[in-house]
């Protein structure tokens, strides 16, 4: 699976992991016999409302990353930007929910779905759930959509100075600002709420206007910082 080469750059022995996904551009040197070709992402909004659906999440923050299939035998060298990486193992049945921006590359069998950033259990999907996340994203800075990952493999994360691991469980949520938010890893649900009056939040973009609270059982993945990706 990937390895961490430093705190900027992983690399991956693409046969061994039977393919890799990484966001275009990410790809900094390989060696062996590797090939490479676009990758359209599973599990994206289709039937009548896509239209709406892909145009709305392109226009709250640019989601949909390009992607590409890594396969072959060799060892890649994955990085982006300067930013900080972290490697999340998945266990056969656990869920991790990332923002597209933020997922520098999976290994190829892991299953993909895109969904609503708050489409869980307590809020409900559907159009009507994707429009609630639409609305939370504009306000926080947060994508529209994000990326749910299932199965057994490993994802990349990207991030801002480094992250912390935050345990989600017990009787309180943990308190996030949307804009530090990186991923949900388990059974973990996230609702956007307001931390101040609609007056006192008027004009006011940091996360501290709105925070997401995480509730149920995993990790929160946060980086430190609020810059956006």
């Amino acid at each position: 699976m990937f390895e961490a080469v430093n705190d900027k750059v992983v690399t991956i022995d693409v046969g061994a992991a039977g393919g890799v996904v990484a966001r275009a551009g990410a790809m900094l040197f390989y060696t062996g016999d590797v090939s490479f070709a676009p990758h359209e992402i599973p599990g994206a909004p289709t039937g009548a409302t896509s239209g709406l659906l892909r145009q709305a999440g392109r226009a709250m923050a640019g989601e949909y990353e390009r992607t590409m299939l890594a396969h072959g035998s060799g060892q890649v060298h994955y990085g982006f930007a300067g930013l900080d990486v972290h490697v999340v193992h998945m266990e056969p049945e656990a869920t991790l929910r990332v923002e597209a921006s933020r997922l520098l590359a999976r290994t190829a069998g892991l299953q993909s779905a895109v969904t609503s950033v708050t489409s869980s259990p307590a809020r409900g999907g559907g159009l009507m759930g994707t429009l609630r996340g639409a609305a939370s994203g504009a306000l926080t800075g947060q994508g529209m959509f994000t990326t749910q990952l299932s199965g057994s493999g490993a994802a990349v994360l990207l991030g801002h100075g480094g992250f912390l691991e935050l345990p989600v469980g017990g009787p309180n949520p943990v308190v996030v600002d949307p804009q530090a938010f990186v991923a949900a890893y388990g059974d973990v649900r996230t609702e956007v709420k307001a931390a101040l009056s609609w007056r006192d939040a008027v004009g006011r973009g940091s996360g501290e206007a709105l925070q997401l609270h995480c509730v149920g059982q995993g990790v929160v993945y946060v980086q430190a910082s609020e810059e956006k990706l």
